[in-house]
């Protein structure tokens, strides 16, 4: 946007600057050749009214002495003939020459010299002007005059220079301007993108500076008070979530307790009903727990977003390696081979706490694990790419659809193959939250040939 407001301005800026120049380069060369023209003419009417002594007296000796000062003073071609056509002076002009005969022909005739066009810098074309001689309607002889335009046009050449200097300086003054005025006009609205950007990233309260043209205070204002809605909303659902997960644990543990309680007094024929009962307390619990730990993740980002401290770090090989040997067992219950991954020469550092990696790490092999199948592989490579550090966990299992790989990471979402296996499909939601308060993106593909690719991308620290 502020390249195309400065364009809309520099244009009517370059527009003015033209309109004022144009006509003053103009004006100027007109003011040039007229001044030219009307010395030359005063020369003309000299030489006419000598002409015309000359024919009446019959003595041409003063025409011809003045006509070779004025050459000789000026350089400039002369040629003055009588009322015959029979030539009187001739000097550094012939009538041979391009457009002289026809002057001639013209001025015998009593006609009128009928201007020239205004002279330009790059003009060196010999100006000719003519005049009749005589009174009234009887001419006795002509006079074809050969002006150099040398002079004046050097003259307009310095002029255009000057006025040129002054456009171009005012064209430099008003790029300024506009481009002054563009970033005061846009500096709100780049305040509001960059607000955009911090409630999208999760910051609360995100406010931008009240400044600018009165839309845009106004439209500032009102972003604000959204900001301070949305952060209250949101700040209310974690709290409730947060409350209810909380509050719902005691009524389970009582519940768990009364139904273990139950075991050793059951008739044989309800020990299916049971169990069944078992495992849906037991799934209540995992749900308990997956949206305490969802709340904790929203609200660590939003400590994250807030937190003026330097940014942890920690060393992404020491943390796999940690939780590669805790999962190890799982891994081989499961019939799961899960190997370690390529060591590195360099530690591999990401901004980020230990914590919080192993906590993403433990979501992405669980899921590995759980839902690859036995006789699967599980494999976690890491690396740097740029300025990010990724880590890789991919399986050769089943894996899920196109459509599936989209939904992976929203809240309670599972796939319809594994709507018996347990799970609450928080786990992926709780390690992209994780992630995106770090900065840093979580991304879920299909694998090649089969399986699932899930790929987690962190702020790198240089070593």
């Amino acid at each position: 946007m502020r390249a195309r407001l400065l364009l809309v301005l520099l244009g009517f800026s370059l527009a003015a600057v033209a309109a004022f120049a144009v006509p003053l380069l103009l004006s100027t060369s007109a003011e040039r050749t007229q001044r030219l023209v009307i010395d030359r003419t005063a020369d003309l009417d000299r030489f006419a009214t000598l002409t015309e002594q000359a024919d009446t007296s019959g003595d041409t000796g003063q025409l011809l002495a003045e006509a070779g000062r004025y050459t000789e003073l000026y350089g400039e071609g002369l040629l003055v003939v009588d009322g015959r056509g029979r030539l009187v002076v001739q000097a550094g002009i012939s009538e041979q020459d391009n457009g002289v005969r026809a002057l001639v022909d013209g001025a015998l005739r009593n006609q009128r010299w009928r201007g020239t066009p205004d002279l330009r810098p790059w003009s060196r074309e010999p100006l000719l002007l003519a005049r009749p001689a005589g009174t009234g309607t009887r001419v006795s002889g002509a006079v074809v005059l050969r002006a150099s335009v040398t002079s004046a046009a050097a003259d307009v050449a310095q002029r255009w220079a000057i006025i040129l200097a002054g456009a171009v300086a005012a064209a430099v003054v008003f790029a300024a301007v506009a481009s002054g005025l563009a970033r005061w006009v846009l500096r709100p609205l780049r305040e509001l993108e960059r607000g955009v950007h911090a409630v999208a990233s999760g910051e609360p309260r995100a406010h931008v500076e009240v400044r600018g043209p009165t839309e845009l205070r106004s439209l500032a204002g009102s972003f604000n008070l959204m900001s301070d809605a949305v952060t209250d909303s949101l700040e209310r659902q974690r709290r409730l979530i947060a409350e209810a997960s909380h509050q719902l644990r005691n009524p389970m543990a009582a519940l768990r307790l009364r139904v273990d309680g139950l075991e050793g007094a059951l008739n044989p024929g309800a020990e299916r009903s049971y169990r069944s009962v078992v495992g849906e307390v037991e799934r209540l619990e995992s749900l308990l727990d997956s949206l305490l730990a969802l709340a904790g993740a929203e609200n660590k980002a939003a400590t994250i977003a807030l937190s003026t401290e330097d940014t942890p770090s920690c060393d992404v090989a020491l943390v796999v390696a940690d939780r590669l040997d805790a999962w190890h067992a799982a891994a081989e219950h499961a019939g799961v081979h899960l190997p370690a991954p390529p060591p590195l020469e360099h530690p591999l550092l990401a901004e980020c706490e230990e914590g919080e990696l192993a906590q993403v790490l433990d979501v992405l092999l669980d899921n590995a694990i759980k839902y690859a199948g036995e006789g699967s592989t599980v494999r976690v490579l890491h690396g740097r790419s740029g300025a990010l550090v990724h880590l890789d966990v991919t399986d050769d299992g089943p894996g899920l659809s196109e459509d599936e790989v989209s939904l992976a990471t929203e809240r309670f979402w599972r796939s319809t193959q594994h709507q018996s296996s347990r799970g609450t499909g928080l786990g992926l939601a709780i390690a992209d939250q994780l992630a995106r308060a770090r900065h840093g993106t979580l991304t879920v593909a299909r694998a090649t040939p089969t399986g699932l690719s899930v790929r987690l991308e962190l702020p790198g620290v240089a070593t």
